[in-house]
């Protein structure tokens, strides 16, 4: 192990609240130690810097997943326990968790029924509800931004994209923040029994709904999954299909809740940023870019090395897992002028909050419409808006983001 793979003294600790509760120092200290790092507690080598992040996540030698060229054994890697297979069922199916050819072809697929239309079509439907929750919570003189308005926003509307009945919907956010309890760091047991109970759960109702679907299709997106095809007829499975939804719904919502609550914390701890805001309300569409890059709700994204790769001389042999930094990246000097200032009006800034490369986000156009209508609601409606507490955070490190952000007027 180099000098630049040694974790002593680092005060990178994903599992310590003092670090989870603000770790861009740590990030700066990480930048500043080099471009690649082995940390052992959980077996990864963090990149931090901007150049880097953007470069791996374009490189083919590096996958999200490798078992289309390697079994686990061939990649030095254990397999996971047999009870946790409803869960990888379901996460190695999506297109997140795919390499080419079958992301390239599923993404294809999905792309022909999640097009640039039906995001379009759904901004009316997306403004009056955002009016519509605001106004709730200025009618009842404040209360939780996220539980009132950051949540119900984006789950709603991926599942009115879906088809899923207003009446069958609630189970739609304890569903997918248990199986994305697994996306972080050595998830306990625990958490790994509620992630297979979740899969198991969700995937049977969305066994049910498609097949409804098969018999009476709808102007609805689970519909137009059914009808995707090539010109070679080729179609989506009823796993990739029902994987595919919950992507949708996880990283639909889970990112855009997470936005909107450390995006008006950052404001509120910003007056000066907020006071613009306020007076100005055509910075919206700046204000979300730079609120996902300031607070960014996915900090940490991860890649297997396919083949060996060498990064700022250190060589990464196959099978090591690298983990990028995106808050990091997102805070890098060399990129961002004056990057821990809070500047709504910053024009270049080309933060990695939705990645890139052949996964960079199918959603962020939608998720840009959800941030903007709930911002501009709460801007028009609740102009006088202010925490009521401090809020707390969630101990999560990898899916960033508040326990409950309390307001009142």
């Amino acid at each position: 192990m180099t000098a630049a793979s040694d974790e002593s003294a680092l005060s990178f600790d994903p599992w310590d609240p003092a670090f989870v509760a603000d770790p861009y120092p740590a990030f700066a200290e990480l930048r500043a130690r080099g471009r690649v790092l082995y940390y052992e507690p959980s077996d990864q080598w963090l990149v931090p810097r901007h150049a880097d992040v953007s470069a791996l996540l374009r490189d083919r030698r590096l996958g999200r997943a490798y078992q289309h060229r390697f079994s686990h054994e061939d990649f030095g890697r254990t397999p996971p326990p047999p009870e946790q297979e409803p869960f990888h069922t379901l996460n190695d199916h999506g297109m997140l968790d795919l390499e080419p050819p079958d992301h390239t072809r599923i993404r294809r697929l999905v792309s022909k029924a999640f097009t640039p239309r039906t995001v379009e079509r759904l901004k009316p439907y997306v403004h009056a509800l955002a009016d519509d929750l605001v106004a709730r919570l200025v009618a009842a003189g404040g209360g939780d931004l996220l539980t009132d308005v950051a949540e119900p926003l984006p789950v709603a509307v991926i599942a009115e994209m879906l088809g899923i009945p207003e009446s069958e919907r609630a189970p739609l956010r304890p569903w997918s923040a248990d199986i994305c309890g697994m996306y972080e760091l050595n998830p306990s047991e625990e958490t790994a029994a509620k992630a297979v109970r979740a899969s198991l759960d969700f995937s049977e109702y969305l066994r049910t709904l498609i097949a409804a679907r098969r018999k009476e299709p709808g102007d609805d997106l689970i519909s137009g999954l059914i009808a995707a095809h090539d010109e070679d007829d080729d179609r989506l499975t009823e796993q990739e299909m029902i994987s595919t939804c919950v992507l949708l719904l996880n990283a639909g919502h889970e990112a855009t809740v997470n936005a909107t609550t450390n995006g008006w914390l950052a404001l509120f701890r910003n007056p000066g940023q907020l006071a613009a805001l306020r007076a100005d309300h055509s910075l919206v569409p700046s204000a979300v870019e730079e609120l996902m890059r300031y607070d960014t709700p996915l900090q940490l994204f991860e890649r297997w090395v396919l083949d060996e790769i060498e990064i700022g001389g250190t060589t990464l042999p196959r099978g090591a897992e690298v983990a990028m930094l995106f808050g990091s990246a997102n805070h890098d000097p060399a990129v961002f002028t004056d990057p821990d200032r809070l500047d709504l009006t910053r024009r270049d800034n080309p933060h990695i909050s939705f990645s890139a490369g052949i996964h960079y986000c199918i959603g962020a156009p939608l998720a840009r419409i959800e941030l903007a209508a709930s911002m501009t609601s709460l801007l028009e409606r609740a102009p006088g808006l202010r925490p009521a507490a401090e809020p707390e955070r969630r101990p999560n490190f990898v899916m960033r983001g508040l326990k409950e952000l309390r307001v009142e007027l």
